[in-house]
């Protein structure tokens, strides 16, 4: 029986009192007080000049497509080690998927493999930071400005991470977060926000986040009434979802903290294995700033990691591995193609695995993780 989960939402205690203030307000169906609130926080924070709550980080993906008027016919960059949601919110605009190699250090789009990736019908680049590591982002954005492309960030495993300095999901375009439950702060449960990094997008996001309205405007007294005027979809998360998250951001630094120390109490414990040759890490960059997200080792293939994911599993432990690469899924051959060698995609998501990572986790309970994988290895 799994006595240690891989991942809980993490829960401060200071949720319920929101929940029951945005209950008492009679307003429910979002853009209302703690909305404002959690938006107000984000543009703060991380300094962009508009963040725009959604339900989930798919629903940013999506409100970005369209955006960019991604078309059908339109090529979209990306890596295939990352969440299916990247590829379909544009595959759904009539995007083909272009996919090039990871990085072997960080498991984060090669950026030097974009460049023969694109194309006359290449219309964005979508960097995904993995772990809450950042690509390397100069040369992302370098080359979207020599050939006129669009950057989004998939952030959804980066808020409050940082590259030279910036907020993950700020350099580019536009930036996507994620607020579900097994990420670092949750909306109770599922949960994102779309961050518009280029003014311009603004007053159109908006509107498409609102169903195609202009209804946002209505409501702050711009106009005296709201109308159709785009294609937009609803896009806007409940107000629940938004004072649970607001009471996350209240303790995002706690939260913040404490996963970084039990990130750094694995990486610690197991350096030794490292040293041995036993295990590998993900490496990073000197010029980021992590959010301990998660952490997992490289084992030396997908025999010896389903070994060691049964052994903890004995222990009653739940270790999981990540991402099937998209380009070897059915809808990954039908909707996009590879470029260049898939030397890295699949090597990593066969031989990594990740530990439990989460704001509730004990000390006692790392503990006996610890443990059982230096006992696996002293087999």
């Amino acid at each position: 029986m799994i006595t240690i989960p891989f991942n809980q939402p993490p829960v401060l205690g200071t949720e319920l009192n929101y929940l029951q203030q945005a209950m008492a307000t009679g307003k429910l169906s979002g853009d209302g007080k703690f909305g404002r609130l959690c938006e107000q926080w984000l543009e703060m924070h991380f300094a962009t000049p508009r963040a725009l709550l959604t339900p989930s980080c798919t629903a940013a993906l999506e409100m970005a497509a369209i955006l960019l008027d991604i078309q059908a016919g339109d090529e979209v960059i990306m890596p295939s080690y990352t969440f299916v949601s990247t590829a379909n919110a544009f595959v759904l605009r009539g995007a083909k998927i272009v996919f090039v190699d990871i990085r072997p250090d960080t498991f984060n789009m090669d950026e030097r493999k974009i460049e023969q990736a694109i194309t006359a019908k290449t219309k964005a680049i979508v960097p995904v930071h993995y772990a809450g590591v950042a690509c390397e982002m100069d040369t992302i954005m370098a080359l979207a400005e020599r050939y006129q492309l669009w950057v989004v960030e998939d952030a959804a495993q980066g808020v409050n991470a940082f590259y030279k300095g910036r907020a993950l999901g700020t350099i580019g375009h536009l930036g996507c977060y994620s607020f579900h439950e097994t990420k670092n702060y949750t909306a109770g449960g599922e949960g994102g926000a779309l961050l518009i990094n280029a003014p311009y997008l603004i007053e159109r996001a908006e509107i498409v986040r609102e169903k195609g309205t202009n209804r946002s405007q209505f409501f702050r007294g711009q106009v005296d009434k709201y109308t159709w005027r785009d294609l937009g979809s609803s896009f806007l998360p409940s107000e629940l979802q938004s004072a649970y998250l607001y009471a996350q951001l209240q303790s995002a630094e706690e939260i913040n903290q404490r996963r970084l120390a039990l990130w750094q109490r694995y990486h610690d414990a197991f350096a030794p294995l490292v040293a041995q040759g036993k295990i590998g890490y993900l490496t990073l960059p000197k010029d980021c700033q992590p959010n301990g997200h998660l952490f997992g080792i490289k084992l030396a293939d997908l025999s010896r990691r389903s070994e060691f994911i049964a052994f903890l599993g004995k222990r009653g432990i739940l270790a999981v591995f990540h991402y099937i690469p998209l380009h070897s899924s059915p809808a990954g051959q039908a909707f996009g193609r590879f470029v260049g060698e898939d030397e890295q995609t699949t090597k990593a998501s066969e031989s990594f695995v990740r530990l439990p990572l989460f704001f509730n986790l004990t000390d006692s309970a790392q503990n006996r993780v610890i443990q059982a994988v230096l006992d696996f290895f002293a087999q």
